[in-house]
């Protein structure tokens, strides 16, 4: 037991060990957490993936990287000598409370267990068995068997329960100017004219079940050139290069890429800077939510709490019986929540979401 209190919290620790989308949509509970107490510092222990989102995030004060055996993607280990480390890492930094956010599918439990051993006073977590000692705050997870919610909403109804709430919801991310300058640079020398209209389209995505085939990208992406006279700029990773060199090809017409040669930094101000985001619901969407930028996210029925969060949008999906599967690879094996979403449908809603917004080239004029 403690005698400490989460409102004399001032050393906190949170726990995200997911990838950017996730990271980025637990900026709203990281801020409730740094506004409930001043002077409150905020350090975010999380995966070599999520750490480049997380140097964007203004309310963290510090952050810590950590390949977690019991997530994902991790390779195997040899032996377990960094969860010492960790936890002993962790135990040196003297942290009055830790919170630990998840999805309702993640067990919590490991990542309490490394907190008690760091012996960190207060630990708080969603956790839908009792976790007796390993967690001194555990509300009982509701999801999914009694209800679901977004999961800007779940980690904000987290940190509620210990006195932590914030008028602001919006998602946090902070785009340094210096990216900003290169990303314009970078646009005056792919000749794009930003007094005309522009879009970035984002067409891929880590999970099989969450990409829109790219012969329908191509197609969006002509019918927007020759019926919108949209400028396309598509962008993703080296891995990702075949995968748009070929939809640039499929679209026939002149187009524009941004390859392997964005950091998460500039990313973020490209679409920033962009009048719209058309994309897969991957990492981007929510970069988007953070910026502001109006953004059609073509969503795959794998679940429905991720969609984008406070900011202009259309979500499209094809109404499927076997939805909301949780898989990233599609059991059916046809894809049809994705597959079946015409590109017609896709440009209709580029264009409604565009002239409901009008957001002006200006938006670029600020540099």
């Amino acid at each position: 037991m403690t005698n400490l209190h989460w409102n004399q919290a001032e050393n906190v620790l949170c726990v995200r060990l997911d990838t950017i989308g996730d990271v980025l949509m637990t900026t709203p509970a990281l801020r409730a957490l740094k506004v409930s107490r001043a002077n409150r510092r905020l350090t975010l222990l999380t995966s070599p993936a999520g750490v480049e989102a997380a140097a964007l995030v203004p309310e963290l004060d510090n952050v810590l990287v950590y390949d977690a055996p019991w997530m994902k993607a991790t390779a195997p280990r040899a032996d377990s000598q960094p969860e010492y480390g960790m936890a002993e890492r962790l135990r040196q930094e003297v942290f009055d409370a830790a919170v630990i956010f998840t999805v309702y599918s993640q067990n919590p439990l490991p990542s309490a267990f490394l907190c008690y051993l760091a012996n960190i006073p207060l630990r708080l977590a969603h956790c839908p068995e009792n976790p007796y000692q390993l967690l001194t705050d555990w509300v009982l997870d509701p999801e999914p068997a009694h209800s679901l919610r977004h999961e800007v909403r779940r980690q904000l109804d987290l940190v509620a329960t210990v006195g932590c709430q914030s008028p602001d919801e919006r998602l946090a991310l902070q785009v340094p100017e210096l990216a900003t300058g290169r990303v314009l640079n970078r646009l005056a020398e792919l000749e794009i004219d930003l007094k005309r209209p522009w879009i970035v389209i984002h067409p891929g995505a880590t999970a099989l079940s969450r990409r829109y085939p790219p012969e329908s990208f191509a197609e969006v992406a002509r019918q927007l050139v020759l019926e919108l006279g949209e400028q396309i700029l598509l962008t993703g990773t080296e891995p990702e290069r075949e995968l748009i060199e070929g939809i640039q090809q499929g679209i026939g017409v002149a187009s524009h890429a941004l390859i392997g040669c964005l950091n998460l930094a500039e990313l973020s101000a490209l679409i920033a800077l962009a009048p719209l985001l058309l994309s897969n619901n991957t990492g981007p969407v929510h970069i988007a939510a953070a910026v502001g930028t109006p953004v059609v996210d073509l969503y795959a029925l794998s679940n429905p709490q991720h969609t984008p969060w406070q900011v202009p949008n259309r979500v499209l999906s094809h109404d499927v019986p076997c939805k909301y599967c949780y898989k990233s690879i599609c059991p059916e094996g046809h894809y049809h929540c994705l597959h079946l979403l015409t590109p017609e449908t896709v440009v209709a809603a580029v264009r409604e979401l565009l002239q409901e917004t009008q957001r002006p080239a200006s938006v670029l004029e600020i540099a």
